[in-house]
């Protein structure tokens, strides 16, 4: 299968971090981590780029896709393949 590359925006101690990390790694997917924790300027960025302030944000391909809640939902929906997959 094909797979969009997935990158992972997180900071240290972030539990959602790791509950996303783990959803995804448990389906098998590769990912790239960006750490932003004492980084203002890109938490600016993403800020900028997310609308969001929160982490984790997860970026699939060139489509934001929000968070831990959000990518779980999409799992639920049988939606996070297809998005991997570059079908949605």
């Amino acid at each position: 299968m094909v797979q969009r590359k997935i990158v992972i925006y997180e900071s240290a101690w972030c539990s959602y971090c790791w509950h996303a990390k783990r959803l995804l790694t448990k389906k098998g997917y590769a990912f790239d981590i960006v750490d932003v924790t004492r980084d203002g300027r890109m938490r600016a960025w993403l800020a900028e780029q997310t609308g969001r302030r929160t982490v984790p944000q997860i970026k699939i391909g060139e489509r934001w896709v929000g968070g831990f809640e959000e990518i779980r939902a999409l799992e639920a929906d049988g939606e996070l393949d297809r998005i991997v997959a570059g079908a949605a």
